[in-house]
């Protein structure tokens, strides 16, 4: 007999001398699964959907806020980093890493009196995740790298054009946003996947709503750009990984998820035909699947 998947959230902790916000699905003494948000993106980018799927699947469901985005602890006296540098293959000043980033997360978990979790992590969030495999393997359970990278410098970059719009300004206002969280989804969905409009500026009305604040994007992505190569540390991982990632990715070309998977011991890889840069409802199934099963 079905048995609804209670919600628990929002709450608010503590966590690495920073609040962060979280919420849950499923039966807290079920193994948790600690989902890492990527660049920009708040708690809310994984779909209730998902997460009631993998709660069914026997997960307690944990998402969260990155610090600075959504409801989470913002770095505005950290000011806005410059990050021309980093494009002309320079340093980046940046007011914290992925591993304080990654260090959050193991904060979360103290904060619910946690050791360890599963931990699935997409794009910024994947990682954030490996960095947290890296430095905190004993809280890694298994590890799920979605459409991320190493952070090699000899990879494939974006394509021009989808780097200059993530560095162009930031939308004034909520037609604009909306506007703009629709050209992202087009060129991120990838060819086999076409784009549902409707949900998409659902989703972004829903973003702008809950917490409109692109500077924090600024200084997550200063925080990518400075915390450099994770390749030869992810080699020493003993952590079972799953590497998934679109073949047809604009933002994190292939290459990233499949230097990934090389570099980290027996992981396993999946590469989805036509996907780019998302997880659109037609791959949750599968995706849900694989991740459940890996996790057990």
């Amino acid at each position: 007999m079905y048995e609804p998947i209670p919600y628990q959230g929002p709450h608010f902790v503590t966590a690495n001398g920073i609040q962060l916000c979280y919420d849950a699905f499923g039966n807290p003494t079920n193994p948790p699964l600690l989902l890492i948000a990527g660049l920009g993106m708040q708690l809310i980018s994984w779909d209730e959907e998902v997460c009631t799927l993998l709660a069914k699947r026997g997960y307690w469901v944990i998402r969260y806020d990155n610090r600075d985005v959504g409801l989470s602890t913002k770095f505005e006296a950290a000011g806005m980093p410059n990050l021309l540098p980093a494009l002309q293959g320079g340093d980046v000043n940046a007011p914290y890493l992925l591993r304080d980033m990654a260090a959050d997360a193991v904060g979360l978990l103290d904060a619910l009196d946690l050791d360890s979790a599963h931990v699935l992590g997409a794009s910024m969030g994947g990682m954030i995740a490996q960095s947290m495999a890296i430095h905190f393997p004993e809280r890694v359970r298994t590890l799920i790298s979605i459409m991320s990278t190493t952070g090699a410098p000899d990879l494939p970059q974006p394509k021009p054009e989808v780097a200059m719009m993530l560095l162009a300004p930031a939308a004034d206002g909520l037609e604009a946003h909306i506007q703009n969280s629709l050209e992202w989804a087009h060129v991120l969905n990838g060819p086999g996947f076409p784009v549902d409009e409707a949900r998409a500026r659902k989703q972004a009305i829903a973003n702008y709503e809950r917490s409109y604040y692109p500077q924090g994007t600024g200084r997550q992505l200063a925080a990518i750009f400075a915390s450099g190569s994770r390749r030869e540390a992810l080699r020493s991982l003993a952590i079972p990984t799953l590497v998934i990632h679109g073949k047809a990715d604009p933002l994190v070309p292939v290459e990233g998820g499949i230097d990934t998977a090389e570099a980290i011991p027996n992981a396993k890889l999946w590469l989805i035909e036509g996907l780019g840069h998302a997880l659109p409802p037609e791959t949750w199934p599968q995706a849900v699947e694989a991740i459940a099963k890996h996790a057990k």
